[in-house]
């Protein structure tokens, strides 16, 4: 494979750049080697202290050493190879500028190529996870497990080992992205799959039974994550201050904000987790409590160097001509061992039960979807019945005071922005936290109908008021352009977003159309909400797609921002008008369908007040085909808006250009109507002298 192009004619510091940064960086090496190292003792100490009592809980044979320790320590090294991926791939897409042309740089290449041997090393310890989890459960020794036949009649058996396969594909396809990747583009590709492949080891696990495993799972994901970002994100920055990068101080100025969102997410989520899986009065008690109260420890510890960084370390670094003697490389480094430490609790947290589980008395339904239902889907239940969506949830908050940090600067620098967007943003956050929050998001993983609601609200209601609030107008007009010769900053990123074939693409009036249509046919009608509907990650991903399509469809349609695709309004008319009757037609066939939409998993979660499905689902199919009205009647009342809004803007720059020239049109059009009254000659131009061709072929102009 070629090596992305340099510049031709890179300047001293960038051609020292490539030279420190082109050889094998035996420290960065060797603080790897120490963290998968530490990593492992440390998830190994932690399973000694904790193995006979998850035997005992678990009520399974002693597997033997090898599985017992095998499993946190391949653990411990895949989620920090992991992390390492995720940072590597965050640095080259937001860290380091690319090169005009949009190859990436030397030090985003260089990331990449990191995020390439991080990735196929989760994908191997995933693999391995494999027969290691299935002897954990089953207590036969691992050469017992890997027999071909016991593996295979095991696997279908084990829900984990189902997991793991899906965490070793989503990291092998990581790996050959990141190994081809040569441009800026494909880094957006590595992180995305990057992110999937942790997605698994944070629906598995403790997190996703008994209790409360919804706001457990929850709150993991966003506690994994987080975790990868500021851990990888930080060897990363490290390993390029170290070779004394180019553009080390940008990567640790763009670090730092985003490490100390980081610390945040950690701290809360981590926090959330813990409560949920035991009593606070437990922190001290048992061996559980133990290791939360031991993985506490270091992230504070690691979060009192993190914030010594941000006030210290980093502005000595920026004064400083010698990166590798800096207050910050060695302080990183410490930083980088107590947060391997972290991942090694974290791994042996795993394989220890909660003190909860032993005695746990769950029902069917709190078992299937984390918690029981009070009663009946009353009015007042809908509305006041609240169990918080810490992934929607947040993000509907976090949406609307960016956003209104967004309105703030504009006001502060003295620019108008229109309350009526601001407005619609808001209703449409709210919109948001409602669907997925209220009573409404309570009942939805237990009741069609409840869910049918959900749905409406993600997909037609709150994608319409948000895509009226004009966000990405409001971010290019909010956000300082870097300026001729800086790298890109997020303005910049937008912008390229905008413009780029994925998003012309994507934006394709067939393709939007199909997904924001098609889907609602393929989910119900076509069976796969009964495959997927007992599984919390479906349901998460089944509200992104909602939100996302409807986004979509209607940012084509009624959209102020800018979008990769100009529409006329009668193009945009037909669109909606075409599209939206299918959605009607989709709720009477959902009313006149005789089969029972998931029957088997509804009939399982066993409410304690009676349920009709067979009703239940009609009133779902009424919600669906009642409530395409009222955003097509805000569709057609913005489109006319904005169809006046055209024709004015067309008149005010015909009359400017009017004013210019003197009215020239005009009189050219009164010249042409004189011209065509009977016995009026037309009258040449002061001093030429025209033929009849001549004369005709200036009427011709002026009708023209």
């Amino acid at each position: 494979m070629t090596s992305p192009t340099i510049d031709a004619e890179p300047d001293p510091e960038h051609a020292l750049d490539r030279d420190r940064l082109s050889d094998p960086s035996g420290p960065r090496r060797l603080l790897v080697a120490a963290m998968v190292v530490v990593g492992a003792v440390a998830g190994a100490l932690v399973t000694a202290a904790s193995a006979a009592t998850a035997l005992r809980l678990a009520g399974v044979p002693d597997a033997g050493g090898l599985t017992t320790y095998g499993v946190p320590v391949v653990t411990a090294v895949g989620q920090i190879s992991a992390a390492i991926g995720l940072g590597s791939a965050m640095f080259a897409a937001f860290f380091v500028p690319p090169q005009k042309g949009g190859a990436l740089d030397v030090g985003g290449f260089r990331a990449i190529r990191w995020a390439y041997t991080a990735m196929l090393t989760w994908a191997v310890c995933a693999l391995l996870m494999i027969p290691l989890t299935i002897s954990n459960v089953s207590g036969y020794s691992l050469s017992e497990t890997l027999k071909p036949d016991n593996l295979a009649t095991a696997y279908g058996q084990v829900a984990d080992g189902r997991y793991w396969l899906w965490t070793a594909i989503f990291a092998l396809l990581a790996a050959i992205v990141a190994r081809a990747a040569l441009r800026w583009g494909w880094t957006f590709a590595v992180l995305g799959l990057a992110f999937l492949s942790l997605m698994p080891s944070a629906l598995a696990g403790h997190s996703s039974a008994g209790g409360g495993h919804d706001i457990a799972t929850n709150s993991l994901i966003l506690h994994i994550v987080a975790a990868a970002v500021w851990t990888g994100g930080l060897l990363v920055v490290l390993a390029y201050a170290f070779g004394g990068g180019r553009w080390r101080t940008l990567a640790l100025h763009r670090y730092s904000r985003v490490a100390f969102w980081c610390l945040i997410v950690v701290g809360v989520s981590g926090v959330i987790n813990a409560l949920v899986r035991m009593p606070i009065g437990q922190l001290f008690t048992t061996t559980y409590g133990l290791i939360v109260l031991g993985k506490l420890l270091a992230f504070v510890l690691a979060g009192a160097i993190g914030g010594l960084h941000r006030w210290v370390t980093i502005r000595e670094l920026d004064a400083t001509d010698e990166p590798k003697k800096s207050l910050f490389v060695r302080f990183a480094a410490v930083e980088l061992i107590v947060l391997a430490v972290a991942f090694g609790f974290a791994a042996g947290l795993s394989r220890t039960p909660p003190p909860d589980l032993a005695t746990a008395d769950v029902s069917p339904m709190e078992l299937k979807i984390g918690y029981d239902l009070n009663g009946p889907p009353t009015v007042a239940r809908l509305l006041f019945d609240w169990r918080f969506d810490i992934v929607f949830g947040t993000a509907a908050v976090i949406m609307a005071v960016v956003y209104l940090r967004g309105v703030w600067r504009l006001h502060k620098r003295g620019d108008a922005w229109p309350v009526g967007r601001t407005v619609a943003w808001l209703l449409g956050c709210l919109s948001l936290l409602i669907a997925t929050s209220s009573g409404m998001g309570r009942y939805s993983p237990a009741l069609f109908s409840s869910h049918m609601m959900g749905h409406m609200m993600l997909s037609m209601l709150a994608p319409v008021l948000l895509v009226l609030g004009g966000p990405v107008l409001l971010a290019l007009r909010a956000l300082p352009p870097a300026g001729r010769g800086n790298p890109d900053g997020p303005r910049e990123w937008i912008l390229t977003a905008l413009h780029s074939k994925f998003s012309r693409f994507i934006t394709h009036p067939a393709i939007v159309v199909v997904v924001f249509v098609g889907s609602f046919y393929v989910l119900y009608l076509g069976g796969l909400f009964d495959i997927v509907v007992e599984h919390h990650s479906a349901h998460l991903l089944m509200n992104l797609h909602f939100i996302v399509s409807g986004y979509l469809f209607y940012w084509i349609t009624i959209g102020i921002d800018p979008a990769p695709r100009q529409l006329s309004p009668v193009a945009k008319l037909g669109i909606v008008i075409g599209a939206l009757p299918f959605h009607a037609f989709f709720g009477v066939a959902l009313m006149m369908t005789q089969r029972i939409i998931a029957g088997d998993y509804y009939s399982q979660l066993l409410p304690s007040f009676p349920l009709d499905l067979a009703a239940d689902q009609r009133v779902g199919g009424g919600i669906a085909w009642a409530t395409g009205e009222f955003p097509l009647v805000i569709v057609m009342l913005a489109l006319l808006v904005q169809w006046r809004r055209q024709d004015d803007r067309a008149a005010r720059r015909f009359d400017r250009k009017e004013d210019r020239d003197s009215d020239a049109e005009l009189e050219a059009y009164n010249a042409m109507l004189r011209g065509m009254s009977p016995g009026h000659e037309p009258e040449p131009p002061t001093g030429e002298t025209l033929d009849d061709g001549a004369a005709d072929s200036v009427d011709t102009d002026s009708r023209t």
